[in-house]
This record gives structure tokens, C-alpha cells and sequence, in this order.
């Protein structure tokens, strides 16, 4: 692949984004929400873990 191709790609990738790249149904604070949740999860199981006698 050459460097003008490789160029062009993400030149055209970029403006992808500019209109609005993400899916619809993607919310980001629903994602973000989620993402929190799974860590305060795992956190919660790793206190439970980690006790001492």
C-alpha cells in the first residue's frame, strides 16, 4: 500500500466522523453508564476476594 492510498484513506475516514460516524443506537451515556457499572462490579467482587482472615 503506498503512502498517497494510506493518505486518501484516512482522509476519507476522518470526514466520516465529521458527519456524525457513530451508530444511532450507540448512546454514550448508556455505554459510559454501563462501562461504570461493570467496573464498580468487578471492584465489588475483588473487595469481597481480598479480605483478610
Amino acid at each position: 500500500m503506498s503512502l498517497h492510498s494510506t493518505a486518501a484513506n484516512l482522509v476519507s475516514l476522518a470526514e466520516g466522523a465529521e458527519h456524525g460516524g457513530n451508530h444511532q443506537s450507540l448512546s454514550p451515556y448508556l455505554t459510559g453508564l454501563g462501562a461504570l457499572g461493570a467496573l464498580l462490579l468487578l471492584l465489588w467482587i475483588t473487595t469481597r476476594f481480598n479480605r483478610d482472615r
